[in-house]
Parts: C-alpha cells; structure tokens; sequence
C-alpha cells in the first residue's frame, strides 16, 4: 500500500488505519514504522534482483534520462531502460539516484555508467534518449559508448515572435486560477451564456502540448471571460486592461490552433511506451515538413514565422536529407520498421545509404538463432532415415549445408525488400515475432534499433510520481528510499 499507492510510511503510525484494522482484525497487531521500513527495503532488493534477471537476458537495451529537482531542493537523476522480450516491448525505472555536485557533461557521464554497470547492461545499451541540455549532450556524445539521441519532442516547438500571445494568454489563466472571485464568476458566466463548465489550462513549459490545449480553452471560453473581465463587480478596470487580449491575440490563437494540433498528434504518437516510436520520427517529421510547416498563400505572417521556426529546428536536427543521418538509429529503425521499410519519405541518396549501413551490420553479425539444417538435425530422425541422414552428412560435411555470412545477409536483405509494407495500424512488433525464423540476422538487429523510445517522456513521467513522494509530508525522506520507492511505484508491471 505503502509503495503502491505512494503513502507515507507513518501512515501505520495513523489512527484511522488502526482503527480500521482493528475493526477488521482484532487480532492483528500493525507494524511499526521501522519495520515498515524493513520490510520495504528487502521488497526493493527482491524486485532489484528480479528486474537484474530479466536484464540479463535481454540482447540490447535502450535508455531515457532526465534530471529533476524535489521540493527539498535536492537534485535527482531518473534512469529508465526499454527493451523486447518475446517481441513485447517492455520497460522500467532502474533509478532515481540523488546528484548533489555540479551537473557538468563528465558527472552526468559518471552517473549514467555507474547505472549502466550496476544494472549489468554494459555493452547492451543501443543508445540513450535525452533532453536538448548541452550538459547531457556532451556527456552522452563525448564520455560514452552508446548512441546519443535527442528527444524529438523537444526539438518541436520553437514560439519565435508568438512568445507574446503565449505570455499575454499565460497571464490570463494565471490570474483566473490564483483568484476565486474570479473562477466563481467564470462558472457564473459559462452557465448564462450554456458554455461547457470547464476550467482554462495553463501552459507549462515542460508540457509539450500544453500551448495547444491553453489556446483551445481559451477560445472556447472567450466571450465568458469577456464577459468577466468587462464585469466591474468582479474585475478592477486596471485588472481588465491588463488582461484583456487584443483582437490580433485571438486571431493569432485561432489561426495557430491547426498547426499546433498537428505538432500535438505527432508527440502524442510518438510518447507511448509501449509502442514502437523511434522509427516513426522521420515519417513523422517528413510529413509535418511537406504537409502541415508549409507556408500556405494568404497566411498571416506570425503564423507563417511559427511554421518556419519550427520547419528550421525540425530540419537542423534532425537533418531527414542528409546522407549521415543513415548511419543515426532512428533512420535505421525505420528501415527496421516493416511499415515504413521502403523509406518514401526521404531521398533515394540517403536510402541507398541505409541498405548500405545495414548490409554492413548484418555480415558482421553472427545469427545467434541456429540455421536450418541445425533444426533438422536437433528435431527427432526416423529410424529408417537415421543410417542416410549420417552419410549424407559424412560425405558433405557440415560446410556443405553453411552459408557464407555475406551470402546470408545479403539473401536476407534482398528478401526483406521485397517484403510488402504493412498497415500503419498494424503491430511491427508482431510481424517481426511472425518472421523472426525468416529474418534471422535481420531480426536481431530490428530488436536492437526498435526498442529506443522517441522521447525522453518515460524518464519525465516519473516526476510526476516524484512529487507526490517527496512532499512537505516526507520532505525529511532520505534519498535512498525516494529511489526505492519510486522503484517499487513504477516498476509494478514488470517486476512482481
């Protein structure tokens, strides 16, 4: 109870839970805090163990991370790790580690090896998701092995000259949340003018979409919350002026709201999870560059600036034309993808470069699954045939029967080409389990690049758990049981 639903340990210490046991159970005596305690600590160390022995097995990993500060004030990094199992995409928290000296590119370094190690994922990790900090940049480009990749929601939204409707529409939704008056002649309003009873959004940097749902709220509150601020019963004049947006706000607001939809859907789609997404961020972005970024005749020139803006970040970094990006893991994950292989959103100079790249991996790759004529020889031989199987071998020699390792791989990428493209709603996870003892090598590493997540969200979810772990009811909890914790919260799926 106490891990699960993230209450505080002295809740054994609490009268209502002892009456209501005792009420229960007479009989039963509640443990005290300290063996809470106890018993908490040895749960961790049995779901470390388990989750160690599910690692252990996994070919390739991916990591998230992100660093975060409690209302203690004390800075904390959040580790979390991806992977398949049985083609079933699966993940956990593997830390929550207090990082009391500087956030410099080596201590971040530092802390994400040390996690590596102490998990036994050394030389697993595929790559590691993160934010656009400089410090985790460099860390994870300069002191590591691994493939470092941004997260693709953070390269998305880049407010140019909108950042003053942004401010001005933050400003109103701040003073109606900070102000009951306010708020009670809102509902007031939204019933007199049959406006649904809904309460206006306030943007957060940190929340990616939440300047699309602001602008939505705000738009179909309008004429309530002009009513409100016109009203002198319950806004000071001053107030109003201040408040009050220009009409070019709400046109700008309106007009913004397509764009900002579409950028909306293509985080939504790609934070599960669950779901495969790294491979989808270039079909994504090829999409919002050609479709929704696109200036369009009669525009509004802010609108046509917010496209650009977000066209120009969208093209620097992630660069969908230029033929290095081939040699990047999300480019490959999408050739890995069954439902974008053929890769028609780039050029043909980069796909080239891809079948390229991974013709390359796969003759270096040794197929750890046995070949055919090993699963003939492990499956039970008649008797009748027993004397010829053995003289066929004999006489042949196992070399016979064993395809050159560039004869296998080629075979293989050659047939996967012409594979047909499945369904986008379609699960590529399964086709893959479907056609694993098709696509021996190839599998292997659609395994290793489709497990990396899109986004560093995974590592950012567990802020949320965060704060209601360490609250001014806990603010005295110790570093190493807010790990814990958090550990046994979140990992409850994985870890029984």
């Amino acid at each position: 109870m106490i891990a699960g639903d993230m209450l505080p340990m002295s809740v054994v210490e609490g009268t209502g839970l002892r009456n209501l046991i005792s009420f229960l159970e007479p009989t039963y005596t509640v443990p005290c805090r300290q063996t809470m305690t106890v018993r908490l600590e040895k749960m961790y160390r049995e779901a470390a163990a388990s989750l160690r022995e599910i690692l252990s097995s996994a070919d390739k990993v991916a990591i998230t991370t992100d660093a975060w500060t409690a209302l203690t004030t004390e800075s904390y990094v959040t580790v979390t790790v991806h992977f398949f199992s049985d083609w079933v995409l699966q993940n956990a928290i593997l830390q929550t580690r207090s990082m009391p000296v500087r956030h410099t590119a080596e201590n971040m370094a530092h802390v994400l090896q040390a996690a590596v190690d102490n998990w036994g994922i050394a030389g697993k990790v595929a790559a590691c998701v993160h934010d656009n900090a400089s410090n985790i940049l460099l860390a994870n480009s300069l002191y590591l092995e691994w493939e470092s990749h941004r997260c693709f929601a953070h390269t998305l939204l880049k407010l140019g000259s909108v950042s003053t409707v942004v401010g001005g529409a933050s400003h109103l939704v701040s003073h109606f949340h900070h102000s009951t008056v306010a708020t009670e002649a809102l509902k007031g309003k939204q019933a007199e003018q049959n406006l649904p009873q809904h309460c206006l959004i306030q943007h957060v940097k940190t929340r990616w979409n939440s300047i699309y749902d602001m602008f939505e709220r705000l738009l179909e509150q309008r004429w309530a919350l002009a009513a409100v601020l016109s009203d002198r019963g319950f806004t000071k004049l001053t107030d109003a002026r201040a408040l009050e947006l220009a009409d070019a706000s709400w046109h700008v607001m309106e007009e913004l709201l397509p764009v900002l939809k579409s950028l909306k859907c293509a985080t939504t789609a790609l934070c599960g999870e669950t779901e495969l997404s790294i491979s989808m961020v270039h079909p994504i972005t090829a999409t919002l560059l050609s479709r929704y970024l696109r200036p369009t005749e009669g525009e509004p020139p802010k609108v046509r600036e917010f496209k650009g803006k977000v066209a120009e970040s969208l093209s620097s970094r992630i660069e969908p034309e230029n033929t290095d990006t081939a040699q990047k893991a999300a480019m490959v994950a999408s050739f890995l993808d069954p439902r974008n292989k053929n890769l028609r959103f780039t050029t043909d100079e980069v796909r080239a470069a891809v079948h390229t790249k991974v013709g390359d991996m796969l003759s270096n790759l040794p197929a750890s699954l046995p070949d055919h004529h090993e699963e003939q020889a492990l499956a039970p031989i008649p008797e009748k045939r027993a004397k010829h199987a053995d003289a066929m071998l004999a006489f042949f020699g196992d070399e016979y029967f064993t395809e050159e390792p560039a004869t296998t791989a080629r075979s293989e990428l050659e047939r996967y080409l012409c594979e047909e493209s499945i369904s986008p709603t379609q699960d590529p996870a399964l086709w893959w389990k479907l056609h694993e003892s098709k696509y021996k090598r190839l599998s292997q590493l659609a395994k290793h690049y489709l497990c990396i997540p899109a986004t560093s969200m995974p590592a950012e979810r567990v802020f949320s758990a965060a704060g209601l772990i360490v609250n001014r009811l806990r603010s005295r909890l110790l570093p190493s049981h807010v790990d814990m914790l958090i550990f046994l919260n979140k990992n409850k799926s994985i870890v029984k």
